[in-house]
């Protein structure tokens, strides 16, 4: 009786520690007082857009060209996030995306829940916009259907109005339009899947409002609304748009700006209510080499205009919080926060890793506890790793962290590599390679990698066995300081201080690889035992 009960505890144990929420050990933006800290998600999650469905908050972000892609986060109460999954598991043109396209991909995705279904608009500046649906937000997804093709189009966002009439609001990337700052409207079938008109446009910034872009459309009590950043980035400020025809006039106002906060920016977000009537704005801020990360404000509704942040003069234009009341939800939910460490023992790759391009089936294996990496063949035409697809990456998940891998490196061939790297335009990577005397470790850093430019290589030596400990610290202002041990308890400092840098668009992200020049019928490999974030 007593093995029963043994057993049975065992079980309810390993089920109970299955349920428990990922909570991170470097950000953590629920104060557990009723009050939450600014960002909600220090990870560069861009182009935030947000629905509820029920008690339910769905978020989504640009992922440009990582896949997989469309990243779907679930939260309870707009402060603790978890991220639940993907809505583009390859990326078309699939030829295309078989190569790493920086900065290409999906751009500001909009998602919408219409007749017990889930729609994500995404653009593709080179290709067009497309929408994927689901009736459950876990999927199964569509394939991506092209809404309407062509260059430049950018920031879907659609509405259905009460009389049945479906519209599809967007902006323009001057990069491969030619024009920018513009707001157009266009009609779309019942479906949601087909553009029937040229548009109209509702709106020009170009006077007030320049690189006007990321436009939200929404409508209330008689006036529809259009939610849109302008003024660039990391400079600009939240506009709002009124008018009583979908089509316009609209009458235009600035509602939240920096202000006197430190949050630049404030950038493309999402208006959500509660169930209790209150109303919130998800947005981003630019923080350089950490990527676009996620801020959470409050919003009130003052003369039919929103304001967002805290209005301190009573301007009707607000201003970012770094501290506030949790929203009221009407109940209280356990603290989550995005996965970062992963001991590898799934079944599936975590969800917080993402390959540089459409991957391969066989890149990595799960299998035992570990995750398993087998050499990829790097084309001659990459010039460095910023151009090889198979290099696996998660997100910067804080200001200041650890990250540490444990791994077995079992190459074939010399010229097989494996290493733990912080990946930007410019990158840097401690890491083994396969020699014909043995397995030796080094330093590589690679300025310039986005034109093309070498490695930097320095030689650390030989290691004794085929197990290592690959250790990256980085401080505030990005500083990288990378190390390593054979025994996981004495770590020896590997090169200079790197600073990170952002990639297209995106924050660094931490990365790893196991690569090969020479062409075989059976890759060495590298066994990823487990990756921590601290």
């Amino acid at each position: 009786m007593k093995k029963l009960f043994a057993l049975s505890f065992s079980l309810f144990s390993l089920y109970a520690s299955a349920q428990q929420p990922y909570v991170s050990k470097v950000w953590v933006p629920d104060n557990k007082n009723g009050t939450y800290k600014n960002p909600v998600i220090y990870a560069d999650y861009s182009d935030p857009d947000v629905c509820r469905v029920g008690d339910d908050y769905y978020l989504v972000a640009s992922s440009f060209d990582a896949i997989p892609g469309l990243p779907v986060l679930h939260s309870k109460d707009l402060v603790n996030w978890t991220l639940i999954g993907h809505a583009l598991k390859r990326q078309p043109p699939y030829d295309h995306f078989s190569q790493v396209r920086h900065g290409g991909g999906v751009w500001a995705p909009a998602i919408r829940y219409h007749n017990n279904e889930f729609y994500i608009y995404y653009p593709d500046p080179d290709f067009g916009i497309y929408v994927v649906k689901a009736k459950s937000i876990n999927g199964p997804w569509s394939d991506p259907i092209l809404v309407e093709g062509g260059k430049g189009l950018i920031d879907p966002c659609p509405f259905w109005d009460e009389d049945g009439k479906v519209y599809l609001a967007h902006a323009y990337a001057g990069s491969r339009a030619g024009i920018k700052s513009i707001i157009v409207v266009k009609r779309l079938d019942a479906t949601g899947t087909k553009v029937l008109d040229g548009g109209v446009m509702v709106f020009d910034g170009h006077d007030l409002d320049p690189t006007l872009e990321g436009p939200k459309l929404y409508k209330r009590n008689g006036y529809y609304y259009i939610f849109a950043p302008a003024g660039g980035v990391a400079t600009g400020w939240q506009l709002a748009l009124r008018s009583k025809n979908i089509y316009g006039p609209y009458e235009r106002k600035v509602v939240m700006d920096q202000g006197n906060t430190k949050i630049n920016g404030p950038h493309q977000g999402a208006w959500v209510d509660t169930k209790t009537g209150e109303d919130w704005f998800l947005h981003f801020q630019d923080v350089g080499a950490y990527g676009r990360i996620v801020h959470l404000q409050p919003m009130k509704w003052v003369n039919n205009w929103p304001v967002i942040g805290i209005d301190k003069d009573g301007d009707g234009k607000g201003e970012p919080v770094t501290e506030h009341k949790k929203p009221n939800v009407g109940k209280t939910y356990p603290v989550q926060t995005p996965q970062e460490s992963d001991e590898f023992n799934g079944h599936t790759l975590g969800l917080q890793w993402q390959w540089q391009a459409n991957p391969k089936p066989y890149w990595a294996f799960p299998a035992n506890g570990s995750l398993r990496l087998f050499s990829g063949m790097v084309s001659d035409t990459a010039k460095n790793l910023w151009f090889v697809p198979n290099v696996l990456m998660q997100k910067f998940p804080a200001e200041k962290f650890t990250a540490t891998v444990k791994l077995d490196f079992k190459p074939r061939l010399a010229g097989e590599r494996t290493g733990l790297m912080v990946m930007g335009s410019d990158y840097a990577y401690v890491g083994l390679t396969k020699k014909d005397d043995g397995i030796y470790l080094s330093y590589v850093v690679c300025d310039k990698a986005e034109a093309g430019k070498a490695e930097q290589e320095k030689g650390i030596g030989k290691i004794s066995g085929t197990t290592i400990y690959l250790r990256v610290q980085v401080a505030e202002g990005a500083k990288c300081s990378f190390s390593y041990s054979e025994d996981g308890k004495q770590f020896t400092t590997a090169g200079e201080t790197f600073t990170a840098v952002p990639g297209r668009w995106i924050g660094a992200k931490l990365g790893l690889f196991c690569t090969r020049t020479t062409v075989t019928n059976d890759a060495g490999f590298a066994d990823l035992d487990w990756f921590r974030v601290e």
